[in-house]
C-alpha cells in the first residue's frame, strides 16, 4: 500500500492539506503546515499516513481551521467518534444549488403538515403504540434528511464567513 492512502483512498488529513495549499501554498509542505499547526512534522506525517488511528479532537479542529475545510470536523465525527458515528451528518458540501434543493423539497408544505398531524396525533397520549411506529420511523427519516442537509449548508457557510 502507497503512503499517505487508505484502503485505496487518499488519507482525508492529507487530501484537506492539499486542498488547502491551492489557496496557501504553506500548505504544499508538511513541515510548514506542522509549524504552523504547532504540531511536530512526525505527529502530522502519521495523521496523513493514517499510522495514528485516534487522532486527538483539538488536532482534527486546528486543521480544520487552518486548512478552512470545515468538512474535516464533521468526517471526524462521522467516521471516528463513536458517538457521531449514527447521527444524521453531511462531511462534505454538494454545492448551494445541490443543498437549496434539499432543503426545500424537506420543507415541502404539504408533508410538513401532514407530518405535523400526525406527530401530533403519535404523542396526543405520550407513547409510540406499534400501529404508529411506522409512520413515526417516516417521520424520523424525512426529519433526518433534512438535518443532513442543513449540517451541508452550515459547512457551506463556515466556508464563505472566512
Amino acid at each position: 500500500m502507497e503512503r499517505g492512502y487508505i484502503e485505496g483512498k487518499e488519507n482525508i488529513y492529507l487530501a484537506c492539506r492539499k486542498r488547502a495549499a491551492e489557496y496557501n501554498d504553506k500548505l504544499n509542505s508538511r513541515e510548514m503546515a506542522a509549524e504552523l499547526l504547532g504540531f511536530s512534522t512526525s505527529t502530522l506525517a502519521n495523521y496523513e499516513l493514517g499510522v495514528t488511528k485516534n487522532v486527538p479532537p483539538d488536532s482534527v479542529v486546528m486543521m480544520s481551521d487552518l486548512y478552512r475545510q470545515p468538512e474535516l470536523k464533521n468526517y471526524y465525527c462521522k467516521h471516528e467518534c463513536p458517538i457521531g458515528k449514527n447521527l444524521p451528518m453531511a462531511t462534505k458540501e454538494s454545492g448551494l444549488q445541490g443543498i437549496t434543493v434539499k432543503i426545500l423539497n424537506s420543507l415541502d408544505d404539504e408533508e410538513i403538515k401532514g407530518m405535523k398531524k400526525s406527530l401530533l396525533s403519535i404523542a396526543a397520549d405520550g407513547e409510540i403504540t406499534p400501529d404508529e411506529q411506522d409512520e413515526f420511523d417516516r417521520i424520523v427519516k424525512t426529519l433526518e434528511t433534512l438535518e443532513k442537509a442543513i449540517s451541508e449548508l452550515r459547512i457551506l457557510a463556515e466556508k464563505y464567513q472566512k
